[in-house]
């Protein structure tokens, strides 16, 4: 007897998706702490710039060390597209100290704050700082530099890393070294900020006797480097 007959096995057909696929999502790189100068002319989206300095920038504005007003620290942010400079100078600043009837840095970035300045911001302290935290570290580098960053609260701020060629004392080059460690390692928590280490770009005959502070030659080249160093890190769009 023949049975039913068994009906043939049907092909299972997978289930296509219609469903696209998201794109995967790419995370953009910080951008770069550290500056790199570029080989061409360069100008900068910084349209004001607060330069708050000590003895190492005060003469990027005397006659006697920069004979030529094209090259002084005002003219040279010109250069870079800047229409406002405001250049906080003066002799034995930090962030904290300084001397009487001075303001520390702190206080100049505030008193500045106050008076409505809102734009980018250049920091060339530090050499004094790190001579005053070897000599007495009740404020140690990272509240230092914390304080500043407060005051300048995200807008876009480049600091100066510091150098000397001073073998002894407080001022000595170890001192320094250890500043821009500290320098790199808390401004790399703030996307805001960018280093310039006018420690690779000096050169020992830019030094005056003391190994702190720089002659006519250093203090030009100064006086263009950190302008080159803001476009280069702010760069016009």
């Amino acid at each position: 007897m023949v049975g039913p007959a068994v009906p043939p096995t049907e092909p299972v057909l997978a289930a296509v998706s219609t469903q696209v696929a998201p794109a995967p999502v790419v995370e953009q790189a910080p951008p770069p702490l550290f500056v790199e100068l570029g080989a061409g002319p360069m100008s900068t989206s910084c349209r004001a710039v607060a330069h708050i300095g000590d003895s190492t920038s005060t003469g990027m504005m005397k006659e006697y060390h920069v004979p030529n007003p094209a090259d002084r620290l005002d003219a040279q942010y010109a250069r870079v597209g800047v229409e406002e400079s405001v250049l906080e100078l003066a002799g034995g600043r930090s962030m904290l100290e300084h001397r009487a009837k001075h303001e520390n840095g702190v206080m100049v970035a505030e008193r500045l704050r106050d008076a409505g300045f809102s734009g980018c911001w250049v920091i060339a302290l530090g050499t004094n700082d790190a001579a005053n935290v070897a000599k007495d570290a009740t404020v140690d580098r990272v509240d230092r530099i914390e304080r500043m960053m407060a005051v300048i609260d995200g807008e876009p701020v480049l600091w100066v890393d510091a150098v000397t060629k001073a073998e002894q004392g407080y001022w000595a080059a170890p001192n320094m070294e250890v500043w821009n460690d500290e320098l790199a390692t808390t401004l790399s928590r703030h996307p805001n900020a960018r280093i310039y280490q006018w420690s690779h770009d000096i050169q020992d005959d830019w030094y005056v006797k003391d190994g702190i502070h720089y002659n006519s030659k250093g203090t030009r080249a100064r006086a263009k480097l950190i302008p080159d160093a803001l476009a280069a890190a702010f760069p016009a769009v």
